[in-house]
């Protein structure tokens, strides 16, 4: 909690409305931490652990994106209407990241991330066998609800037990096992979809889901350098978020979060409507294999943390916010082939850009890397729910064209948020 600094306290920083009070570290001291260093099997063993929740939390959230022009013709609903089966989800997740970072402080990082995927993972398979349009949006609601266990803890699992010079490379992989979930979800809903219907298609997801949970919980090491919290005291945890933003640059990182998943979602929420339509015609198979764009982004987060680490993650970070926007400008063309090169653009710029600024949020945190964490993935789920439904209105306004228009003004607040971060970390 917060109270007056004392001989026996250890503290951290100073929060910037109360000089007189100082906030109590709830980790180990530097000194005495052991850390999970890389080429270790525990290493390995808690990056795969991490990929597979990674995995698991983005093929749950993410497998109805292909089913959404299926949800507009089965049950009615405009093709904004149909976004909410993803918009409520991540927005009901990214408030939940709150509630998630505190219970984390006294149930523990490993606990809490099992039990938010195997609930998921059950309620996708619920949501399969949902007779109405209505229970299948509370159903993944609640989903969404649950999944916020796993994101920012995850991020603060890799913050305290990874080495900080192994840091880049293993928040990359984690990100990497999003990216490959992301791809999964979409792909096996999207074929399963094509040859029986959605409902087993969702069905399948959801067992995938239980198998990874599972095998996180199998391979992930106990914290070390994690102390929990006795009691939850409310205070201690609105001081704690309140005291990042006392940090100039962790603001500017929170909008990047919000303004590159908005910029993404949209792409991949209204590219299926456009792609399933004349003149391309695309079936639901062909349609789910487009998202196997996530090979790139794969590779791309990997590589972007293992370069951040070399050369710079303020360099790596604005290079993935151009790649990124070069990427919308291209799926402009009529070309399906260009729209498809446009798509694999916009997916590694964005994994790049994602990946190096959730590392950056775990380094310059000053303290409760955690609440820090909680913050930057409130914004980026934020983004992902309020832009990928905004979208629907410029695709409903002007089709494919505006939607670019949007995710390009997106891109140049990010672009210009990420040259501020660089700029404040130079002096």
């Amino acid at each position: 909690m917060f109270r007056a600094a004392s001989k026996q306290q250890t503290t951290v920083s100073e929060v910037s409305s109360r000089p007189e009070l100082t906030l109590v570290r709830n980790e180990p001291p530097t000194e005495t931490r052991q850390f999970l260093t890389r080429g270790t099997p525990a290493f390995r063993r808690a990056t795969i652990g991490l990929f597979l929740s990674g995995f698991a939390t983005f093929s749950l959230l993410y497998c109805v994106q292909p089913l959404m022009p299926i949800f507009s013709e089965d049950f009615g609903v405009t093709p904004a209407a149909s976004s909410l089966s993803l918009s409520l989800s991540t927005g009901f997740l990214a408030f939940a990241i709150f509630g998630a970072a505190a219970v984390s402080e006294s149930l523990g990082r490993r606990s809490l991330m099992f039990i938010s995927l195997l609930g998921a993972a059950i309620c996708t398979v619920v949501c399969a066998v949902s007779p109405s349009w209505h229970m299948l949006l509370a159903v993944r609601a609640l989903e969404g609800f649950l999944l916020g266990g796993v994101p920012a803890v995850a991020m603060t699992y890799l913050a305290e037990e990874i080495e900080p010079r192994g840091l880049g490379g293993a928040m990359g992989l984690y990100i990497a096992g999003n990216a490959f979930g992301g791809m999964a979800g979409r792909v096996v809903t999207g074929t399963i979809a094509e040859y029986l219907s959605w409902r087993p298609a969702l069905a399948t997801v959801g067992i995938l889901g239980l198998i990874a949970a599972i095998g996180f919980l199998h391979l992930l090491p106990p914290s070390r350098n994690f102390m929990p919290r006795k009691g939850f005291d409310a205070g201690f945890h609105v001081k704690a978020w309140s005291g990042h933003f006392g940090n100039a640059a962790l603001p500017l990182l929170f909008a990047i979060g919000f303004l590159i998943m908005g910029s993404f979602v949209t792409v991949y929420n209204y590219a299926g409507f456009r792609l399933v339509a004349d003149p391309y015609d695309l079936n639901q198979t062909e349609l789910g294999l487009i998202f196997t764009a996530y090979l790139f982004g794969i590779v791309a987060s990997w590589a972007a943390g293992l370069l951040g680490d070399r050369i710079g993650h303020f360099i790596v970070l604005p290079i993935g916010v151009l790649i990124t926007a070069l990427g919308a400008a291209v799926t402009l063309s009529s070309s399906l082939q260009l729209i498809i090169l446009g798509i694999v653009l916009v997916t590694i710029g964005f994994f790049m850009a994602h990946s190096v600024a959730s590392a950056l949020v775990g380094r310059l945190a000053h303290g409760f890397k955690g609440h820090a964490s909680s913050l930057y993935l409130l914004a980026y789920y934020l983004g992902s729910s309020i832009a990928g439904s905004v979208g629907g209105y410029f695709w409903l306004a002007d089709g494919w064209n505006a939607v670019v228009a949007f995710i390009l003004v997106m891109l140049a607040l990010c672009l210009a948020s990420a040259l501020a971060v660089a700029r404040l970390a130079r002096r």
